[in-house]
């Protein structure tokens, strides 16, 4: 990966434009799980074969924009010094969401200048495709610039949807202040494609799914084979595209069929299966198929699949359910760990039907204990919680992230614009670290709610989703 400057100086006329080549519970419930986006920003060898402007979704900074000169101003095409960004502060940063991965290769600032002075910016410029790791963009300064005027800047081609600017002084005063910010480049042909199924817009090579019909009346739901999902399997109102945006939609009813009899609830659910199709390996035991703690003894470490994980996915919890008793309302699992018979993480999403937004918390189960371990990380799991200050309402975006090393597992909730909220606990004592312990992910939703009308649903739609192992 290139090495790119941090940061660089330009004179008071400046602009910049970002141009770019566009472009639980059960110890049964053995098949399902997920994958997550990655935690590295590619930059590959790419030319664009045109240079057109790209839309821009949102502009975001940490709250502290001077007087009225808010963010949205810096994209709201006006270009007029009366609506511009402006922050006081070294290292203020304006984030800007393209709402599609792209690939960009120039960046143009147009600078705000009074009209009796001209100012000098220091600022460097970041990328990322998920909103929380960030690359710094090679930027080259022209040889020239004329006041009042864009001045397009080339960097390295990079594939990003965030674009930071992180402004570090000027020659007058203690402001970072952008009057315009444009972005060209080819970014629409690698955005999520609404008329190709899952398979076509997401690596799904390793993953198996659950889906909530039971079409060999075997009184259990079926299963999806790795080979089957990535053929372009889809299941009407249950595992689809969703046709606005690209988006992998998982769906679920209250009254749907479960994966056995030891099953409380019904899921739409994708299990993690590292043999990728090679039915020679076993789903189930310490193999190539599944991975272990590092903290594992030697022996399964060389037996296994993989050796320790991250899953990391980018979705939006479209409905949950309304009805029934109180205790299951509104209550959905999109991602988990799980074990041979037990579940080293269960990751919440709930919106009581009173609040306008939802928690997310999670549930840690102990080999040794009877009593799972619960963690609040956004608003509280309680069945009367009040509406969440900092909660996440349906049909918004977040990401998170699941990640084991040894012992330590750490759950990660990141919002562009917001602080990432994470939470870290040992797990030294929970007995995965002992042979012949298995793991593998899962990501979907795994319906929390058996109680409520048939019909009654939950839904979540995915963006991104990936896993590794080292």
């Amino acid at each position: 990966m290139n090495q790119w400057p941090r940061s660089f100086t330009m004179t008071a006329l400046m602009s910049a434009i970002l141009a770019g080549c566009g472009g639980s519970s059960s110890s049964s419930d053995e098949l399902s799980g997920g994958s997550a986006i990655s935690s590295e920003t590619s930059v590959p060898q790419f030319t664009c074969s045109s240079y057109d402007e790209l839309s821009l979704l949102s502009a975001v900074d940490d709250g502290s924009f001077y007087e009225s000169y808010s963010p949205d101003k810096a994209i709201d095409g006006k270009g007029t010094s009366d609506s511009h960004w402006s922050s006081e502060g070294a290292g203020k940063e304006l984030i800007i969401d393209l709402g599609t991965t792209s690939y960009i290769n120039m960046v143009s600032i147009l600078w705000y200048q009074d009209s009796d002075m001209q100012r000098e910016y220091a600022f460097e410029i970041m990328v990322s495709e998920d909103g929380k790791t960030w690359q710094s963009a090679p930027v080259t300064k022209p040889s020239s610039v004329n006041q009042d005027e864009y001045v397009d800047y080339d960097i390295d081609t990079a594939k990003a949807r965030y674009v930071k600017v992180i402004g570090q002084e000027n020659n007058v005063d203690n402001f970072i202040s952008i009057t315009e910010i444009k972005v060209k480049g080819c970014g629409e042909s690698f955005s999520l494609d609404p008329m190709l199924p899952p398979s076509s817009n997401f690596d799904l090579s390793r993953w198996y799914l659950g889906v909530p019909i039971d079409l060999d009346n075997n009184g259990k739901s079926d299963s999806i084979s790795e080979e089957t999902l990535n053929n372009g399997y889809q299941l009407e109102n249950t595992f689809y595209t969703n046709e606005d945006d690209g988006g992998m939609v998982f769906r679920v009813n209250v009254d749907a069929p479960k994966t056995s009899t030891n099953t409380s609830y019904a899921r739409t659910e994708l299990r993690e299966m590292l043999r990728q199709g090679d039915t020679s390996i076993k789903t189930q035991g310490v193999n190539k198929n599944n991975w272990v703690f590092s903290s594992a003894p030697e022996s399964d470490r060389n037996n296994a699949g993989g050796i320790d994980g991250v899953l990391e996915a980018t979705l939006a919890v479209n409905h949950v359910t309304t009805t029934g008793d109180d205790y299951q309302k509104g209550r959905v699992i999109i991602g988990q760990i799980h074990a041979n018979d037990d579940e080293p993480v269960r990751l919440y999403y709930r919106k009581l039907p009173n609040n306008s937004k939802g928690s997310i918390y999670f549930a840690h189960e102990s080999r040794n204990s009877t009593n799972d371990a619960w963690h609040e990380l956004i608003g509280s799991k309680s069945d009367s919680a009040s509406n969440p200050s900092d909660g996440i309402a349906l049909n918004e975006k977040f990401s998170y992230q699941i990640k084991v090393k040894g012992n330590a597992l750490t759950v990660t909730i990141s919002r562009v614009g917001k602080n990432d909220v994470s939470k870290t606990i040992d797990m030294s004592n929970s007995g995965y670290d002992n042979g012949g312990q298995y793991m593998y992910f899962k990501a979907g939703v795994y319906n929390q709610n058996n109680s409520g009308n048939a019909n009654d649903y939950v839904q979540a739609t995915f963006y991104s989703l990936e896993q590794s192992h080292n």
